[in-house]
């Protein structure tokens, strides 16, 4: 007995000791969590998104991707006539290139607002950039703390290349295993102490000049993953893993998923880095393709190139070209196949394959989830039902329209589940689509961000410079001013406001209002304005609650009060 009571004291003494260590940690060194939600300074009534959450992967100091959460806003304490909706996922559920306004929270938030305007209506937004479902599994504690309803995921294209991505330069550990543990670890004052010492001994003597490069160009250090090798298999168990634990969380806390597939342009985006077929073969498809040209209905021709389609071959390269004779053949079937095939044997894994909506779809009827397909929208929504440059920026993100319908999706999903009752009256796409929470001039700063994106690494070799187009308005004069940094995204806005106001345009006056007054819910003037011109509209409802928004500020101006009688007897 003496022996197994030594044994455990022997055990359970250094641990007592790495927690009092941990404790006095705490109590002294500035060393602070960086926790999803923290206090909004402005109204503590809210919380806001930490807009530097990769901190938590990266030690003080150390190279990380340029990448920011935008802020999202929600109540601290939760209205008892609220629906609360989370979305997770990288950099397509965060709306880029054009911002919240294009992302999953604004699209949906605006239009829930208009579908139920007597519920308090919070879309929050927690996706960015470059993270994948290692960053999802670790916030989903934080969002469990605020009491969603439910939560939207649009995630998948990140697990190769993004942060923690088994192809990444920020990879931790080949094994997910590891990874989860140093996860949990990094949330130690003592493990951070260490870090920063570890930093300070082996960091270079000498800083390197920095040159400013896209995301895209400083996240890939493999760039040769090949269909079904060690490392491609390691992508999809590392997704299916943390997918599974995500799932299997939010189950157990009774949070509703609506989990979705996920697109990328296959009709016109050629694979980034791919094998070289054959001379031989590549001479036939040439002979093929100048044949059909010429005799799109060549009977031989046709059938040699359908045989030629039946050969073995790992070049996504060839494939691409396959697809696209198929395409101007008008064969629509066999181009989306070809297509396809490209996707998936392209090198470089900037584009999800199609092995990853095959595990979302599993896991959906594994957990109960709902599922929204996506890709499917957005295909039916593209030329011949193959998702191109209608639907698609570059290689994964949507349009404008593709942004709509990515949002609409995930909107008919939750109508089709009356999680929250009947909706009286849906919202007509036409509608949604005129009243889409983003401007010309976000519009054209989105534009102007893809040509950034892709003058740089993997669509050219070395950064090139960037050729803006001329600004033909004054919106686009505005989006333009944005890019360079000569004003800032509130100058922008309030400069719109005032053009809409001297136009007297009040459909774009309103919108203005609308989308300044939900990212600023502290500025109690602009939920003020935004009350009064909803209910000019006769949007009671929805007046009703930017004007409760308004009054919760110091700021709200003496006649809220007056609005707010006068909204009370024309509204329940």
């Amino acid at each position: 007995m003496q022996v197994w009571l030594f044994r455990f004291i022997a055990v359970l003494l250094p641990l007592l000791l790495l927690l009092t260590a941990e404790w006095l940690l705490r109590l002294t060194l500035p060393i602070q969590a960086v926790p999803l939600f923290i206090e909004n300074p402005a109204l503590p009534a809210y919380w806001v998104t930490e807009p530097d959450i990769t901190r938590r992967y990266f030690a003080k100091d150390a190279p990380r991707p340029p990448v920011k959460m935008e802020p999202g806003f929600v109540l601290r304490d939760k209205p008892a006539n609220s629906i609360r909706l989370v979305v997770q996922g990288g950099s397509t559920a965060a709306g880029f290139p054009y911002g919240v306004g294009a992302s999953l929270a604004g699209m949906l938030e605006q239009r829930l607002k208009r579908t139920l305007p007597n519920k308090h209506i919070e879309v929050v937004n927690t996706a960015l950039s470059a993270v994948n479902s290692y960053t999802l599994l670790d916030l989903s504690d934080d969002i469990l703390a605020i009491e969603p309803d439910a939560v939207l995921i649009y995630a998948g294209h990140n697990e190769y290349l993004g942060i923690l991505g088994v192809g990444s330069s920020y990879l931790t550990s080949q094994s997910p295993g590891a990874t989860l543990l140093w996860l949990k670890l990094r949330k130690l004052y003592l493990y951070q102490l260490l870090e920063r010492g570890y930093q300070a001994l082996f960091s270079a003597a000498e800083a390197k000049p920095k040159q400013r490069r896209t995301v895209m160009a400083t996240v890939a250090r493999h760039k040769d993953i090949a269909l079904n090798s060690a490392r491609y298999e390691a992508g999809l168990a590392q997704f299916e893993q943390n997918m599974r634990l995500l799932l299997g969380r939010y189950q157990r806390a009774g949070v509703k998923v609506y989990l979705a597939t996920i697109a990328s342009n296959l009709a016109n985006q050629a694979p980034f880095n791919s094998t070289s077929a054959s001379t031989e073969q590549l001479a036939k498809l040439q002979t093929l393709t100048q044949q059909l040209s010429q005799q799109p209905d060549n009977r031989q021709a046709l059938q040699q190139l359908a045989a030629l389609s039946k050969e073995p071959q790992a070049s996504a390269s060839w494939h691409y070209q396959l697809g696209q004779l198929y395409l101007q053949l008008a064969q629509y079937d066999n181009a989306k196949q070809q297509l396809t095939l490209a996707r998936d044997l392209d090198l470089l894994r900037f584009r999800a394959p199609s092995a990853i909506n095959n595990i979302i779809r599993q896991l959906a009827q594994e957990f109960n989830a709902v599922l929204v397909d996506s890709e499917q929208a957005l295909a039916a929504h593209s030329a011949h039902g193959i998702i191109g440059k209608d639907m698609m920026l570059e290689h994964l993100h949507p349009t404008i329209k593709g942004y709509f319908v990515l949002a609409d999706s995930f909107y008919q999903a939750l109508y089709q589940q009356r999680q929250f009752g009947q909706w009286p009256k849906p919202v007509p796409a036409a509608l949604a689509w005129q009243e889409r929470p983003i401007l010309p001039a976000e519009e054209f700063a989105g534009q102007l961000r893809i040509l950034q994106l892709t003058a740089d690494y993997p669509f050219t070799d070395a950064p090139i410079a960037v050729q803006f187009p001329p600004a033909q308005n004054v919106q686009q004069q505005l989006g333009r001013r944005y890019i360079d940094d000569s004003i800032d995204w509130l100058g922008m806005l309030q400069q719109s406001i005032r053009q809409y106001h001297q136009q007297k345009d009040g459909d774009m006056l309103l919108k203005s209002l609308k989308i300044v007054a939900d990212a600023l819910p502290h500025d109690g003037v602009a939920n003020f304005q935004a009350a009064q011109i909803l209910m000019q509209a006769r949007r009671y409802g929805e007046a009703k609650s930017y004007l409760q928004r308004s009054l919760l500020t110091p700021t709200a101006p003496a006649e809220a009060k007056t609005l707010q009688q006068q909204l009370n007897s024309l509204t329940p």
